[in-house]
Order: structure tokens, then C-alpha cells, then sequence
């Protein structure tokens, strides 16, 4: 229970009553209950959805979804996806991509690139046929986290400091398989072959993705993983849009 109450409260800004201990080795060992917390921010989605669509037409409400996502990760990892757009755009060393993504300051293409990160989760779920959005809105945010996992798992790191070394130093491989049995469980239980469909997406672009940055990293770091993971929250979504066709 406190490795799942640690990983909670780092995905989510929800407060917590009372006080969790959480030594460095701690934060590595709670990756394998990542999608667990994504799908209780899953839950706390499809609660917002039952309250909001009884007053709104579909787009606002959806946009309104996006935004309650937002508000309870603290945009944690859209901070990373604008970190890595402003890195790409300078077009640098790896001296120079770290440099950028380590100063708080965001830029012009890191704008950009989250104004379209949210549009298009905002189309895409507007795009999730109505039948299928309860079990889309419980399942895209533990999907997407299951892909933190395997982002994490037997990685290098780029830097030595910071929240995205703690994070790789202790996740392993029993904590990877614990996660994916928990999210390809819950994919075939809600949505069956397109959930099954949604976590091959994600293994596959996480997997190149992870590849990618540590070629031109040497490593990876809170922003690279960020950044995966709000990606992936948009391909799981437009992936339940290509299925039902």
C-alpha cells in the first residue's frame, strides 16, 4: 500500500490526510503501481464525465476532461512534452538539448508544441465513439503510465541528478511485468482486442521513443519521460478511434 500511496502522490497533486515515508530506493520499487494510480485517475475522469456531460454538449465537456487531467497531474509531464519540443528546435549538442530542457523558462516551439498536445487529446477524445468513452477515459490514463515503466526500465540515465535518475536506478524488470500484466488486464477486461491493440501501440512507440533519446542523450531524463508519456496518452486515444472503424 505505501509503494502504491508514493506512486499516487507523485503522479497526481492530490493531497494525502496524513504523511508517507518515501526513501530515494522507493521511487523506482512504486513504478509497478503506475498504471494502478493512472487508473484511479482514470476513475476520477469517468466521475468528472457522469457530472459534466448531463449539462454540457460533448466538446466542452471533453475539453473540460482534458483539463481536469491537467489540474490533478499538476501538468507534471506536459512541462516535460514543451521542455523536449524547445530541445528538438535548437537543433544542438547534447550539452545544449540538456541545458534547455533543464531551464524553467519555456520557449517559443515548447508553446507550441503543448498548445497542439492538447488539442489533439482534446479532438481525440472527442473522436472516442460514445459507446466506448467510460472505458476510454478509466484505461488511456493507466496505458500511458504503463508506458512511464517501460520508459524507465533498464535505462540510462543522462543525468546523475534529479527525479528521472532516482526513478531508474530502482525500477526493474519485476516491476515492469507486474505492470504490464495489471494494464493488458484491464485493456482485454474493458475493451478487449482494442485495448489489447493500445498497448501494443504503446510498447512500440515508447520502445523507439526510449531509443531515440537515449542515442541523442545518452540517457534519459524527467522531461524525455514526460514527454513520452503525454504522447502516449494521445496515441491510446486515437488508437481506440482507428479500431472501431
Amino acid at each position: 500500500m505505501r509503494l502504491f500511496l508514493i506512486a499516487f502522490q507523485f503522479l497526481t497533486i492530490i493531497p494525502f490526510p496524513f504523511t508517507v515515508r518515501c526513501d530515494k530506493e522507493d521511487l523506482g520499487r512504486s513504478t509497478l503501481f503506475f498504471p494502478v494510480a493512472g487508473l484511479v485517475i482514470g476513475l476520477l475522469l469517468v466521475v468528472g464525465n457522469g457530472l459534466i456531460s448531463l449539462w454540457l454538449p460533448r466538446p466542452l465537456c471533453d475539453a473540460l476532461l482534458i483539463t481536469m487531467l491537467t489540474l490533478i497531474t499538476g501538468a507534471l509531464h506536459l512541462d516535460g512534452l514543451a521542455d523536449v519540443c524547445d530541445g528538438l528546435a535548437a537543433r544542438g549538442n547534447r550539452e545544449r538539448f540538456l541545458a534547455i530542457m533543464k531551464d524553467s523558462q519555456v520557449g517559443a516551439i515548447g508553446a507550441v508544441g503543448l498548445v497542439l498536445g492538447l488539442l489533439l487529446k482534446w479532438q481525440a477524445l472527442v473522436a472516442v465513439p460514445m459507446e466506448l468513452k467510460w472505458q476510454a477515459l478509466l484505461l488511456f490514463p493507466a496505458l500511458a503510465r504503463f508506458g512511464q515503466v517501460l520508459t524507465l526500465t533498464g535505462a540510462r540515465h543522462a543525468r546523475q541528478d534529479g527525479l528521472g535518475a532516482a526513478f531508474v536506478e530502482g525500477s526493474g524488470k519485476t516491476a515492469l511485468l507486474l505492470a504490464f500484466a495489471t494494464v493488458a488486464a484491464a485493456g482485454y477486461f474493458l475493451l478487449h482486442f482494442r485495448g489489447i491493440a493500445a498497448l501494443a501501440a504503446v510498447c512500440l512507440f515508447t520502445s523507439a521513443g526510449r531509443m531515440f533519446f537515449q542515442h541523442k542523450l545518452g540517457g534519459l531524463t524527467g522531461d524525455t519521460i514526460g514527454c513520452l508519456s503525454e504522447l502516449n496518452e494521445i496515441l491510446v486515444l486515437v488508437v481506440f478511434t482507428i479500431v472501431v472503424q
